[in-house]
């Protein structure tokens, strides 16, 4: 019986992927905005929204949870701090994927991704 892929392996060993994941997340709450290739960012926002789903929860266990993914404790305060709250009345979606197009010198399709509550600010602001 065919089953649905879960996760987009994208070439590389479970350790990899998570910590490439993990990497990503945190640069994406630093930074409210990163530029990837699409592959990884179509991976990335399944991940980034579900650590807004624990985040928003503010409890010691979700700090704890969140951690375990993150690995970074300046990350998981940002998350708890800035992220979640600006996304409390939001039921979800709260990652934006937008296409750039083509890098120059492997021809590897582009992309933005942000969080949709920070879309037109800076990181100063």
């Amino acid at each position: 019986m065919r089953k649905r892929k879960k996760t987009l392996k994208l070439k590389r060993s479970v350790p990899h992927r998570k910590s490439m994941m993990a990497n990503q997340a945190c640069s994406l709450i630093e930074h409210k905005r990163i530029r990837t290739t699409l592959a990884k960012a179509k991976a990335l926002r399944p991940f980034a929204e579900k650590l807004v789903t624990i985040g928003k929860k503010g409890d010691v266990h979700s700090r704890r949870v969140a951690k375990s993914y993150l690995r970074n404790d300046d990350a998981v305060k940002g998350l708890f701090d800035v992220i979640a709250p600006a996304c409390g009345s939001r039921q979800g979606g709260y990652c934006r994927i937008v296409k750039l197009g083509l890098r120059t010198s492997d021809a590897a399709p582009m992309a933005i991704v942000e969080w949709v509550d920070f879309a037109g600010q800076e990181d100063g602001e």
